[in-house]
Order: C-alpha cells, then sequence, then structure tokens
C-alpha cells in the first residue's frame, strides 16, 4: 500500500513534542512490515538540512497564487532503510527564527494559516498525480497542521480531479486542545470552497478551524489510545468538539502509541553514562551509576537512598504543574528529589526556578529542551510525574516504564491505558506498573507520592514492580498493523 505520512515536525529533525517521534517512528514501522510509505514535511531549515539528496519534483501554485517547489530526498535512520520525504520548498515562509510555529517572542506567525495550509495543498496535489512516479493510495494527515488535507481531498474527490483509483483520508487528533483557529478573513486564502465555510466544515463560532476540517472530512478518524478516543466525545474533554466526534463516532477509533526501541532503549542508549537491561536486581548497575552521575551533573546531593523524581514536560496547566508545585515540601521532606526539564509558561518556569534556588541539593529545573538530557533523566529517575488534566496518549509515561523510572500518573487518557496501579496490599498479580490517583486535586497527587515513597521502601517490591514496567511490551510492529486496517477501512 502506498502511504503517505503527513506531518508538521519529525523525529530526529525537529521536534517540539511527542508528534515529532510519532511521525518518525510510524513510517519506519509501516516499511518494515512491507509498506510503501513515505513523508511530506514543511521545509524548514532543519527539515531541509536533514533530508538528503534533494531533487526537485514538480513545482505548483498554492491557493492564494504563489509558486513553490516539491522535492524529494531521503531521511537516513540507524539501522533501518532510510525514509522517502518529500518537502516543500517555501522559504518565505518557512525559513524563520523561532519554532516551527511562534517567533522568537512566542507569538504565533500572523500567516500561519497559509503555512500550514500549504501543507495540506501539497499532499493533496501529491494525490492528483503532482509526482509523475508515486501517488499515494491513502494520506495520513497528523495533527492540526496537517489537517486540511482530507478537506482537500474530500473537494477535489466531488470535482472528479483525483485521477486513477480512489485516494483515502485518515487524520489522527494528537491534542484536540490545539485546534489551529483562525480569523474568518483567513478562509479565501485556503482555495476551499464556500461550502466548506459552514457547520459541517471548517466554520467554528464565527472561525476556521483546520482542526474541524480533518474531522469533518477525513474518511477515518483516529487519536492516540483509546481511552482518549472516548473522552473527546464528552463535553469535558471534547474541547467544543464532542458533538462531530459523536456524530463521526462510527469511523473514530483509538491506536496507542508506541515507543522507537532504536531511539529508546537503556540497554543501548548512547546518552547514559553506563546502559542497562534486565529489569532484575542484580543486573541494574548501570541505573545505579547514571542516578549517581545525574545528581552530581545536576547539583543535587548524590544520595542513592532518595528517590529522584523526574519531570520532563511543556510546562502548562494542562501537565498538572501547579500539583507538583504544590506537594513539592511533602516531597522534599520525606527524602525525595525533584529534576526537572521543560519549558512553557512563564510563571510555572519562573516558580521551579525559586524551588530549585531555595533547595538547590533537592531541587534541579532546566529550562528548555534537551533531548540527550531527557534520555539521563528517565534513565536515573526513580519515579516519573505525568500528573495530568488530560493527556491524550503521552509518551513521557512510556519512556519512564522502559528506563524503570515508575510512573507517578493521573487515571486519564493514554495515561489510564499504559500505568497499572502498585497496591502495597497485593504485588503478587505482576501487573502492577506505577501510581495512580484520579481526581486532579493536590490531596490525591500527594497520596500517590506518598504510596510510591512506601513502595520504595521496600526494595523487593520496589525491584518485582520495576521488573513488571521494564517488561511491558510497547513495540511499533502492533500499533502499525492497526493503523494498516484503518488505512484500508479508508479505501473502502
Amino acid at each position: 500500500m502506498r502511504i503517505l505520512q503527513v506531518s508538521a515536525e519529525l523525529f530526529p529533525l525537529l521536534k517540539t513534542g511527542g508528534l515529532a517521534d510519532i511521525a518518525g517512528a510510524l513510517p519506519l514501522a509501516l516499511m518494515a512490515d512491507g509498506q510503501d510509505a513515505r513523508v511530506l514535511l514543511p521545509g524548514f531549515p532543519a527539515i531541509m538540512a536533514g533530508v538528503h539528496g534533494l531533487t526537485p519534483v514538480a513545482e505548483f501554485n498554492a491557493p492564494w497564487g504563489e509558486r513553490f517547489a516539491l522535492r524529494f530526498g531521503h531521511i537516513a535512520t540507524d539501522g533501518a532503510p532510510a525514509m522517502a520525504a518529500y518537502v516543500i520548498d517555501a522559504p518565505a515562509l518557512y525559513d524563520r527564527p523561532g519554532n516551527p510555529y511562534e517567533d522568537a517572542s512566542r507569538q504565533p506567525y500572523a500567516d500561519n494559516h497559509r503555512r500550514f495550509a500549504l501543507l495540506g495543498w501539497a499532499a493533496a496535489q501529491l494525490a492528483q498525480s503532482l509526482d509523475p512516479l508515486w501517488q499515494p493510495e491513502v494520506v495520513h494527515a497528523h495533527d492540526w497542521h496537517a489537517a486540511l488535507a482530507p478537506a482537500y481531498l474530500h473537494f477535489a474527490r466531488e470535482a472528479g480531479q483525483l485521477k486513477g483509483a480512489r485516494v483515502g483520508s485518515v487524520f489522527t487528533v494528537h491534542n484536540l486542545a490545539y485546534q489551529g483557529i483562525f480569523a474568518p478573513w483567513t478562509f479565501p486564502d485556503l482555495g476551499l470552497p464556500g461550502a466548506a465555510f459552514q457547520i459541517d466544515g471548517l466554520e467554528y463560532h464565527g472561525q476556521v478551524s483546520f482542526m474541524k476540517g480533518g474531522l469533518c472530512y477525513a474518511d477515518r478518524i483516529t487519536t492516540v489510545s483509546p481511552t482518549y478516543a472516548r473522552e473527546i466525545q464528552t463535553p469535558e474533554q471534547g474541547c467544543g468538539l464532542d458533538g462531530l466526534l459523536r456524530q463521526r463516532s462510527g469511523v473514530l477509533s483509538g491506536i496507542l502509541n508506541a515507543v522507537d526501541d532504536k531511539v529508546w532503549s537503556p540497554a543501548t542508549d548512547a546518552a547514559l553514562v553506563q546502559g542497562f537491561q534486565t529489569p532484575e536486581g542484580r543486573h541494574m548497575a548501570g541505573k545505579a551509576r547514571c542516578k549517581s552521575v545525574l545528581q552530581h551533573q545536576l547539583g543535587l546531593a548524590e544520595r542513592p537512598d532518595a528517590p529522584l523524581f523526574i519531570l520532563v514536560s511543556r510546562l502548562t496547566e494542562q501537565k498538572g504543574l501547579h500539583l507538583v508545585l504544590g506537594g513539592l515540601d511533602a516531597l522534599l521532606a520525606q527524602g525525595g528529589q525533584l529534576a526537572l526539564l521543560g519549558a512553557g509558561e512563564a510563571w510555572l518556569e519562573e516558580a521551579f526556578r525559586q524551588r530549585a534556588a531555595a533547595a538547590p541539593q533537592s531541587v534541579s529545573v532546566t529550562i528548555g529542551y534537551n533531548e540527550a538530557l531527557a534520555h539521563q533523566l528517565f534513565g536515573a529517575g526513580d519515579v516519573t510525574l505525568v500528573p495530568s488534566l488530560f493527556e491524550p496518549c503521552g509518551l513521557t509515561q512510556m519512556y519512564g516504564l522502559k528506563y524503570g523510572s515508575l510512573p507517578l500518573v493521573r487515571r486519564v487518557g493514554g495515561l489510564a491505558d499504559t500505568v497499572v496501579d502498585s497496591s502495597l496490599e497485593d504485588l503478587s498479580s505482576g501487573e502492577a506498573t506505577g501510581f495512580v490517583f484520579d481526581r486532579f486535586e493536590v490531596a490525591d497527587y500527594d497520596r500517590a507520592v506518598r504510596r510510591a515513597f512506601a513502595l520504595y521502601q521496600r526494595a523487593p517490591d520496589w525491584r518485582r514492580v520495576r521488573g513488571h514496567a521494564m517488561r511491558r511490551p510497547a513495540d511499533w510492529r502492533t500499533a502499525a498493523a492497526q493503523y494498516i486496517d484503518v488505512y484500508r477501512e479508508a479505501l473502502g
């Protein structure tokens, strides 16, 4: 099957969050299954630099009249065949400072509607034989940045512009809270017929919603965990789109994200000072060394007996970080340490900086993102904190599981699907992998932290649960097979 994956970022070339990890791993898993998978990416500088052998494919007009080029090359991958990639060569739109979505002042670019409409438009052009040597059978668009691809395909199909066999479309929601909302005056730039700007299309309270376009027009919709697929059909988690999602529930499914073993493996991870792979206590010396070295590196007290809680996250309200701040005194009073890596809302950054300044031997805060440090934190950590208000899937807890850093999570979304609570009364089932709480309140979070300390003090039980966690399967082969089934459904 010829499958075109469309996303705004892709690991290892460009990453701002978990979307890049999924966009980088899924095509490789599909290729390993024998599928002909290619990716389409915007020509951000890091992507242009990372795709090798770029050659011209064709030029095409954007809906608003500018002319751009499509290029083709390959992305080198460790231990796997190179990934075939199309890149939109549009320096005027993509060659800018800041991250892919915001300028250096953290303000969204004023022409983001054009920058990401072009991504969906190019996908639809490929479906209409823009590359005479390769035409996708399925276009798989990821999150709001690529969400117009299904809309463009729908209206091209209605107009009879698709040549040859039918091209199916799949849209994956990675986080419904980020919808790509734009002013109504941007609609004429998109090149869609007037019929698309209505309640059963992109219109959302008088504005333009890219996310809604993907949800309305895709042949099949997926999201990144089974629980989140159910939650987004409720008013509490539907972000104003729950009615539409209930209406389309027959084509909506949840496929749990997986972890790329070539990138995330404590046995082979080059970022770790010493690898470890067997979850049994006699072979975990590498983890103890990782902890000792990281404590020294971060200026924390070098105490092997102190449980090290780690937090690798965007610093936003969604991630439940006020719970961590509210419970920090109790965590430190019980002898724990906290190491944080992340960036986000200014008040959260400053609050954590202040706590680190007040207790530098117990709290370390690194603002920003550092891929190697993230790996080192999972390698060293005892507990991975993910107390989110909502969490579509979450990869952080999966990395914690693989690296023996037991996740402490709220029972929501993909966190509920991947972490089994540890009960001190019964650890014999072989299923417990972490600590789970229900209510989004400091008191519930604190109780989960106390249970983590209690288990940590029972070393044989801790090792048993850690072994369960590290053995939990999270392979891409299973996820890829589920996506292939969805692609077949999209083809009808």
